[in-house]
């Protein structure tokens, strides 16, 4: 799996999935536990729908 997620899209991904599952722990709707997909992507570095969108984030390599 090559990365396909760069930095930014890294810390959004990570902080919105902390903050839906903080808001689960603490009594909001079950549908918040969708936040441990954005942050298992934003920890990986790769997200499996980019590719199918022909998308990518990370920064392109210099030769």
């Amino acid at each position: 799996m090559k990365p396909n997620v760069g930095g930014i899209d890294k810390i959004l991904r990570i902080v919105a999935g902390l903050g839906l599952i903080a808001w689960a722990l603490m009594g909001g709707p079950v549908w918040a536990w969708i936040g441990v997909v954005p942050l298992a992507t934003g920890f990986m570095g790769w997200c499996p729908v980019y590719p199918l969108l022909g998308m990518s984030t990370c920064p392109m390599k210099k030769d």
